[in-house]
Order: structure tokens, then sequence, then C-alpha cells
């Protein structure tokens, strides 16, 4: 008797998992991209969720903020005091909050409170079944759970990054001011040369993008989670690793491109670091 040959098929490297996973992930942020628009949700869930990512996660970020804004005062003030530069730390520090620190330090708290806590759901959801109950029903489950998270987050956490903005800023006044002596007048005027509304909408803008790939990410995790309690602890974690690692890369991107626009706007003036 011959047996018959079986062929093994080898298992795909790690460039062709993340080029899988990556596709996997486009075709399913385009379904959720499109549920959002197509209205394919409950209003209540939007409610729901835009209650916690905002009210729930307003506390974490003021504190973030706050101490943000401190830290850089009491860092940088020595640097610039030794060259004689101390009134111009406040337009220094400003402009690392609101276009840099503020977004990029929201979102990844955002990530590690509301991302993580997403993708637990979702896998729980998936693990227990509730996600296939609801395919049943003939709703589609990636629209009717993804589209009102995606839009909370794409809402909220611009709104979150502007909190975290002003107690950076009231956090770096509160230190520079009172405790190092810097006369307010040339600190105040330094800061509003220099900081400006093409500053914070960069900051607006890195902040509303950052929220839409933490949500899609997150959800994607959750959908895609593996069964048991493992897998639903893996989804969360993974949704933290992989909204971190694109919030970094991102930002690299957008600040490459808004110094390039501001050059191209603001061509008679040099240009700012984003």
């Amino acid at each position: 008797m011959v047996e018959a040959d079986v062929i093994v098929e080898p298992e795909p490297g790690p460039l062709a998992a993340a080029a899988v996973g990556l596709g996997d992930w486009t075709a399913f942020s385009r379904r959720v991209v499109a549920g959002a628009f197509t209205k394919a949700f409950s209003f209540r869930e939007l409610v729901r969720v835009s209650a916690e990512v905002g009210a729930g996660s307003l506390g974490v970020v003021t504190v973030t903020g706050l101490f943000i804004g401190m830290v850089l005062a009491v860092q940088a003030y020595s640097q610039f005091h030794n060259v004689g530069l101390e009134t111009s730390l406040g337009a220094f520090i400003h402009m690392s909050v609101v276009r840099e620190l503020g977004p990029v330090l929201a979102a990844v708290m955002l990530a590690g409170r509301v991302g993580s806590a997403m993708a637990a759901e979702l896998a729980t959801m998936r693990v227990t079944e509730q996600i296939d109950a609801l395919a049943c029903l003939g709703v589609d489950p990636v629209k009717y759970l993804g589209a009102p998270r995606f839009l909370a987050c794409l809402l909220m956490i611009p709104a979150l990054t502007l909190f975290a903005d002003l107690t950076g800023l009231v956090g770096s006044t509160a230190i520079c001011l009172p405790e190092f002596g810097i006369d307010s007048h040339h600190y105040w005027q330094h800061s509003r040369g220099f900081v400006g509304l093409w500053d914070v909408g960069v900051g607006a803008v890195k902040a509303t993008l950052f929220g839409g790939v933490l949500a899609l990410i997150a959800c994607h995790r959750g959908f895609r989670s593996r069964p048991g309690a493992a897998g639903v602890g893996r989804a969360a974690t993974e949704a933290f690793v992989l909204s971190f690692v694109a919030i970094i890369v991102m930002d690299f991107v957008l600040a490459l491109f808004f110094n390039t626009q501001y050059e191209v706007v603001f061509s008679a003036s040099p240009p700012k670091m984003a």
C-alpha cells in the first residue's frame, strides 16, 4: 500500500505575517469607517462610549499634562538661564506641549486606558459569541460595534488633548514665574510671539489622527482575539503596543509633513519644529 505524500506548507515569515496583518487591518478599518458614515450603530452606544472615553479619561490626562509642564520647566530652566534666555523658556515649553507632548502623551495614555479596555471588551464579546449572535440577527458587528468607538475616539481625544495642553501650560507657568522668578511680561510676550493658531491646529490634527488610528487598532485586535482568557489578555496587550508604535511613527511622519507645509505657507518666517 502506497501512502500519499503529505504536503506541508511553510509557515509565513515575520514580514509576510506583518503584511497579511496590515491588509486585514486595512479592510477592517474600511468597514468601520463606512459604518461611521452610514450610521449603522446605536446613538446611545456612541454617547456611552464617548462618556467613557472623555469624562473617564479627563483626570489622568489632566494630571499627566500638569506634571509634564512642570518637569519641562525644571529641566530646561538651568540650560536657558546659563545663556541668559530664561524669559524665552515659556515659548519653548508652550510650543513643545502644544505641538508635540500634548497630543502624543494624551494619545499614549488613552491607548493604555481606553484602547486596552476596548480591545478587552470586544475580545470578551468574541469569546462569549456575542458578536456571532449579532451577525445571526442580521447586524454587521464590525459597523455596529466599531463605528461608535471610532467616532468617540475621533471626537474626544482632541478635546482631551486640549485639556492636557492647558494643564501643561498651567504647570510650567506655576514653576517658571513664582519658583524661578522669571519676569511675567517677557515670559508671556515671547510665548504669544512664538505660539500661534498654526501650532494649535497642528496639535489638534495630530490628536484627531492618533485617536482614529488608536480606535481602529483596538477594535481590530478585539475582533481578532483568540479563544479563552489568555486570548482576551493578549488582545488588550497587542492593542496598546501596536497603538503606541503607530502613534510614534505617525508623529514622526506628521512632523516632517507639517514642517514642510509651514515652510511653504510661511516662507518668509523661519520654520518651526513640530
